[in-house]
């Protein structure tokens, strides 16, 4: 998993998520910076910034103004890929999901890293669905 490599490589949960998207050309390197400030929860724990990376490219592909320009459609792809993140995690909050880590950085990369994955893969899996449904 490419995003899992960028994470493991010193790229932040949001940034890996941005930077395999941009490898397989969902979009621009410039909006990379964008996933900066939502790392680490929002630098306060807040919501996992996996996710966050990843509703960055549903926005962008599919928010106002944009590729394909259906603000709805983004909404309905952010709600169905938490409702799949919380399926499995339980819940999203970055300082919850990863609680158990604080005091051991190398186990929280660990745990993190499955979070990470997780999210690349339901990424791809939603995008290629809503490809798909939009022909």
């Amino acid at each position: 998993m490419r995003a899992v490599d960028y994470f493991n490589s010193g790229y932040s949960c949001s940034e890996s998520i941005l930077m395999e998207m941009i490898e397989k050309g969902y979009c621009e390197k410039e909006l990379l910076s964008v996933a900066s400030s939502f790392s680490g929860g929002m630098t306060v724990g807040c919501a996992c910034g996996a996710i966050t990376g990843s509703q960055i490219v549903i926005g962008y592909l599919y928010g106002k103004d944009n590729k394909f320009n259906n603000p709805q459609i983004a909404r309905n792809l952010t709600n169905d890929f938490l409702n799949k993140f919380k399926s499995e995690f339980k819940v999203t909050c970055c300082k919850v999901l990863s609680k158990d880590y604080q005091d051991n950085p190398v186990l929280k990369k660990q745990h993190c890293s499955k979070m990470v994955e997780f999210c690349s893969n339901l990424l791809n899996d939603v995008l290629k669905e809503a490809v798909v449904n939009a022909k």
